[in-house]
């Protein structure tokens, strides 16, 4: 008997449906979203590894090789708020489906750099096609997950995301001592290119739309019922741009978010070199040790998302549930990048920053959670302008980091960090409100 036919004791949905067991299909959902996540980070971040090789051959300083890290930020900033109004306007089915192919392109085109021009041109439009990913993707969770699900939700697909730059070092000197650096970008597309065509043939608009989600599980999401021969979701009304970009709530929300890309930069970009060149490890050895921080980090995310979810439906109160996470995350990370900017064992380096990334990768859940919660419909281009501040403000850390290495100071990083962390540990406790409506006048 189908899952939608199969009648077993449980709650009556509004007298109108029989009594269901509630399928399960938007975990499907969130598995791709994880999925694309992963692959996202892994095509972002190999880059890290495969610097002090792409620095030699070509000839660069640690300035320069800082400017190819923020072409890429540059990029992703400027195309965050039309890539989430591309997912809101035309659904995130077609809207990842593209993006998705497009970097894929662009991380086989990283392989086939002649120099810093190439390099520069080619990590900025990289960054222009993942820029709106992270937004469409939080639009298409909006119709498929009940608010009280969004912190599990946004936390396992950033743990994801974490994972995936844990396993980069490893993966990518195992490439690299195999095949050389430029086969490191020729694999890592090709898992764009499968998740991509998977999505479209999975994914729909809404939970309606898919035979497998039943009258119970479309209650618990909080919608209707099925509707036969339904197609994909029509466009959405036209964005209110003028009240949503009027919200000091959502700017609040993207100041506060440039701490966490300030910080994480380092990791994504510069934390490979630092091993190498200031601590001198191997690169074997390096690849282990560089891992260790990341996968702390995806450890944290799944907590967060955890804990803000559990605080939430004991006190019913965003607020608290959202800002509590976030306040201790963003206090514990600046304690322990500070300790790690003065430690000088690799090994202490290391649990420092291991410690640092797992509270950092809290706030992660309900900052994105809060995104949904306060934008409905618009979540694709609400969470868009919030990525975009997060990650305009912060393109500036790995010049920041690369500049002042090659001048000596390898400690200072490290304490802009730190006070980068404590003022958005404040804009949270103080300003960030979860249950204030961008729309609200």
């Amino acid at each position: 008997m189908p899952a939608n036919k199969r009648r077993v004791v449980g709650p009556d949905i509004g007298g109108a449906f029989p009594k269901l067991r509630r399928t399960n299909f938007r975990w499907v959902i969130c598995g791709m979203v994880a999925a694309m996540a992963l692959i996202l980070f892994l095509d972002r971040t190999s880059i890290s590894v495969a610097a002090p090789m792409m620095m030699q051959e070509f000839g660069l300083s640690k300035t320069q090789m800082g400017l190819v890290f923020s072409a890429f930020a540059w990029g992703y900033a400027i195309g965050n708020v039309p890539g989430g109004w591309l997912g809101d306007r035309y659904g995130p089915r077609l809207v990842l489906t593209g993006m998705v192919l497009f970097w894929s392109v662009m991380t086989f085109a990283t392989a086939h750099a002649v120099g810093l021009a190439s390099l520069l041109a080619i990590r900025f439009v990289f960054g222009l096609g993942e820029a709106g990913a992270w937004p469409t993707a939080t639009r298409a969770m909006v119709n498929w997950f009940p608010k009280s699900e969004r912190g599990i939700v946004s936390g396992t697909t950033h743990s994801a995301a974490l994972f995936a730059t844990s396993a980069v070092p490893l993966l990518s000197v195992f490439i690299i001592e195999a095949f050389g650096w430029r086969a490191l970008f020729h694999i890592f597309a090709v898992l764009g290119l499968i998740w991509a065509a998977c999505w479209w043939l999975i994914y729909r608009n809404s939970p309606e739309q898919r035979p497998q989600v039943n009258a119970a599980e479309l209650a618990h999401i909080g919608r209707n019922a099925a509707i036969p021969g339904a197609d994909d979701a029509s466009p959405a009304a036209p964005v209110p741009w003028s009240r949503i970009l009027r919200s000091k709530n959502l700017w609040f929300l993207g100041f506060s978010y440039i701490a966490f890309n300030y910080t994480s930069y380092f990791f994504y970009f510069w934390l490979p070199t630092y091993l190498v060149e200031h601590h001198h490890v191997s690169l074997t050895s390096m690849g282990v040790l560089a891992s260790a921080p990341l996968g702390a980090g995806a450890v944290g995310s799944l907590c967060g998302g955890l804990a803000t979810d559990f605080v939430y439906r004991r006190t019913k109160n965003l607020r608290i549930a959202r800002r509590l996470v976030c306040v201790v995350s963003m206090l514990g990370a600046a304690l322990f990048m500070g300790l790690a900017g003065m430690s000088a064992a690799p090994v202490f380096l290391v649990a420092y920053l291991s410690l640092a990334v797992f509270f950092l990768g809290l706030v992660l859940a309900p900052t994105w959670s809060v995104a949904m919660d306060v934008s409905g419909e618009y979540s694709g281009t609400v969470s868009g302008v919030m990525n975009m501040v997060g990650t305009g403000g912060a393109s500036i850390s790995p010049i920041i980091f690369g500049a002042l290495t090659q001048a000596g100071y390898w400690t200072a990083p490290f304490i802009v960090t730190s006070a980068v962390l404590l003022v958005a540990a404040a804009t949270w406790a103080f300003l960030i409100d979860p249950d204030r409506s961008v729309l609200e006048r």
